[in-house]
């Protein structure tokens, strides 16, 4: 379709989450005229979901900060940036040399990871703080991902993807990728993709406490008790086992601790679970015989399941199902991608698997995974004084007070802080507190690789994007922000040949980094001139406006092992003592009877209007009916006289909310849902659309001492519970 006269036209990755949708902007001038699909990206196909449109929404915010500011008795003011980076340099280092390194910490937030300038500039700058209080959103999401990839498979990033473009059967739970456009599974219009699969004679199966948007599309959906999918997992094994239905077929050579495995699951038979999980065992049995029957099968669970007591123990527990099943490193299975850039293999090679428990939290002893620790216990490292407390903040693009759990404490231990400076776009529930507010360039102004989600994705493609607008002359990119202050804190560079010619290549801008990054892997031009023939550098990703396709899936085991012996371990030591947990807990007899008027199990949610609280500064995501409500089953309103629309009290161990509620039978008896990134009501926040839309936040009744043991990864989606109705406070839904 030929230009309109004066119209031009931009392709690029939008980076909202992680499908990597490939978008086509039209411009007239400096105007954006549409946002629309790109049907020429080799991976997305013109799929587009709405947050994409609110890219413009977001670059020509009016809250969105572009200079430096600083928080005053009078107000905030502005400074100039060598002003703020001196004054953050300083206080920083003050707080080091009187408390100790330790006495500084620092929060990376989720949108960290879709910026490859924070990607690559953000660790050189957190170790020259060489503080062992490090934070980030993965102990509210992935880590138990992470953590079973460790211990299995000897990296943390070694994670695998369902191959659902040649999938004949997916059993998927605590998922709902309909509206999360994919999670730890990039795949853009997994709409399309899903339908393909039953269109080819495949089966979709998801089990979820909600009927969600992905589960009534579903062929089957079981509604489950939250908390209980380690028990599922552990009867179909069983299952597979009594009727001898594993297959390992060409991993059998490949892996340790089969008998292990099989051992535990004996003492888990469909029969003993059913009435905890509320799946009948004879379903549980079908279920597994169905999986070990497909040609291809794949297991895969995400946030509802990661975020549970028991999230790292089914994470492991889904990698065996694959794997007994011949399911792993398959076709149609649980797959590894080999990326452009390959992160998971450099890193290898530089010795950088993960590491676990080298240190411990101050309060709580709880251990370090990959250098950081649970963010669950940031609030009581700052409020419990002696040696090591945290007295000063480093937060970079997150929102903690509304993102982790118990807000209200983090709120209240982040206005204690000597000094903090925050990295960010906004100034939010988090970054009010800040003593400075550092402001990087965003999305549309900056150019766009996607380091970590490529090695995540269903196909392999790459794609370069660069930038649409030219940022503001004043203005500075988050890469620059972090290698300004790593030199400020570092000092002048070290003597000798090799450490000068270290610190030019850190400093290369991304572009650089990234194409000698390119060259060097696995299709680069300086890799035997590219072993699959594709040559890549940054030159040619930038002629390819659309992407390139690089093909499906490969198997790569045992190549991708980095296990001592090269074997997937099937039984780590420390997941199978888990199971001691498992019986303790799970299997009680009167474990469903609460000791206390708590007797409601809350769980989270996501619309895909949303992703992360910052966008709901976005008049295209947030307009339209509140949906920031509770949903509850028929039968639990009408035992507590509730009717819909009404405003309900709803309350937990750490603290109250009241929320509308809506009553549908699209929720399990005895669950309630509410959506995370709510809660903008606090005092001064400088975000209008926000704070017209204010709603609740869900994690001002979650519990900071829930988590899952084994990770330290907060455990979100099993909250007990009471909630009851006020008088005379309907609302309208």
């Amino acid at each position: 379709m030929a230009t309109p006269p004066g119209v031009r036209r931009h392709y690029r990755t939008c980076h909202l989450c992680e499908a990597m949708c490939g978008i086509e902007i039209k411009l007239k001038g400096e105007r954006i005229v549409s946002i629309t699909g790109d049907k020429a990206d080799p991976f997305s196909k013109g799929h587009i979901c709405p947050k994409a449109v609110a890219l413009q929404d977001i670059y020509a915010d009016a809250d969105r900060l572009k200079q430096p500011i600083r928080r005053t008795q009078s107000g905030w003011q502005s400074l100039t940036w060598d002003e703020a980076f001196d004054a953050v340099a300083e206080n920083l280092q003050a707080v080091q040399k009187k408390y100790g390194r330790d006495a500084v910490g620092i929060y990376l937030g989720n949108p960290t990871v879709h910026n490859v300038g924070s990607l690559l500039y953000g660790p050189p700058f957190i170790r020259c703080l060489r503080t062992k209080n490090r934070f980030s959103a993965t102990s509210v999401d992935q880590l138990p991902h992470q953590f079973a990839a460790h211990f299995m498979f000897g990296h943390q990033f070694m994670l695998p993807v369902p191959d659902v473009d040649r999938s004949d059967y997916f059993l998927m739970l605590g998922a709902n990728p309909l509206v999360s456009n994919g999670s730890l599974m990039t795949a853009p219009g997994i709409s399309r993709r899903l339908k393909d699969l039953r269109n080819r004679g495949g089966k979709l199966v998801v089990v979820d406490p909600r009927r969600t948007e992905t589960a009534v599309v579903a062929d089957e959906h079981f509604f489950i008790r939250p908390g209980t999918d380690v028990l599922l997992l552990l009867a179909l094994l069983h299952t597979i086992f009594a009727e001898k239905l594993a297959r390992p077929e060409r991993l059998r050579d490949l892996i340790d601790g089969l008998e292990t495995i099989q051992q535990i699951a004996a003492d888990f038979p469909p029969e003993q679970v059913a009435a905890t999980t509320g799946i009948g065992a004879e379903t549980i049995r079908r279920l597994a015989r169905e999986f070990c029957a497909a040609k291809a099968a794949v297991c895969y669970g995400r946030f509802g399941v990661s975020t549970q007591d028991f999230g790292s123990a089914c994470q492991w527990l889904i990698n065996v199902l694959n794997t007994v099943t011949g399911n792993l490193d398959r076709p149609g299975g649980a797959m590894f991608t080999r990326p452009a850039i390959d992160v998971v293999g450099r890193s290898a090679k530089a010795g950088r698997c993960g590491h676990y428990d080298r240190w411990r939290s101050r309060v709580r002893n709880l251990p370090e995974f990959g250098g950081e620790l649970p963010v669950a216990v940031l609030a009581e490292e700052i409020l419990t004084g002696g040696e090591g407390q945290i007295k000063a903040m480093i937060t970079v693009a997150g929102n903690p007070v509304l993102s982790t759990p118990n807000g209200r404490q983090m709120q209240r231990a982040l206005g204690k802080l000597e000094f903090m400076v925050s990295i960010d776009i906004y100034l939010n529930e988090t970054t009010r507190h800040a003593n400075i507010i550092l402001p990087p360039t965003w999305g549309l102004e900056t150019d766009h690789y996607d380091l970590v989600f490529h090695t995540l994705a269903v196909r392999n493609t790459v794609k370069y994007s660069p930038a649409l607008f030219a940022p503001a002359e004043a203005s500075r990119h988050d890469w620059q922000i972090f290698r300004e202050l790593r030199r400020r804190l570092s000092g002048p560079p070290k003597w000798g040949v090799f450490s000068r010619m270290f610190q030019k290549l850190r400093d290369l801008p991304p572009a650089r980094l990234l194409d000698l990054a390119l060259r060097l892997g696995p299709y680069g031009a300086w890799n035997a001139g590219g072993v699959f023939g594709q040559r890549l550098h940054l030159r040619k990703l930038k002629k390819h406006v659309h992407g390139i396709d690089l093909g499906p899936l490969q198997p790569c085991l045992p190549q991708r092992l980095f296990t001592p012996n090269k074997k997937i371990q099937l039984a780590p030591d420390i997941l199978v003592r888990d199971m001691v947990r498992v019986k303790a807990i799970l299997l009680a007899p009167d474990r469903a009877k609460p000791a206390d008027d708590f007797d409601l199990l809350l769980i989270g949610r996501r619309h895909l209007l949303g992703n992360n609280s910052w966008m709901h500064n976005s008049p295209r995501l947030v307009r339209g009916k509140d949906r920031c409500t509770l949903l509850m089953h028929p039968e639990d309103a009408r035992a507590r006289g509730i009717v819909s629309g009404q405003t309900v009290d709803v309350r937990s161990r750490t603290g109250r909310v009241e929320i509308p509620v809506e009553i549908t039978e699209a929720m399990m008896p005895g669950v309630v849902c509410m959506p995370h990134g709510w809660g903008h009501d606090r005092p001064g926040i400088r975000l209008q659309t926000a704070a017209k839309y204010p709603g609740v936040s869900v994690n001002d009744i979650t519990d900071e001492q829930a988590l899952d043991q084994v990770s330290g990864n907060a455990a979100f989606s099993s909250v007990r519970v009471m909630v009851c109705k006020l008088q005379n406070r309907d609302v309208r839904i």
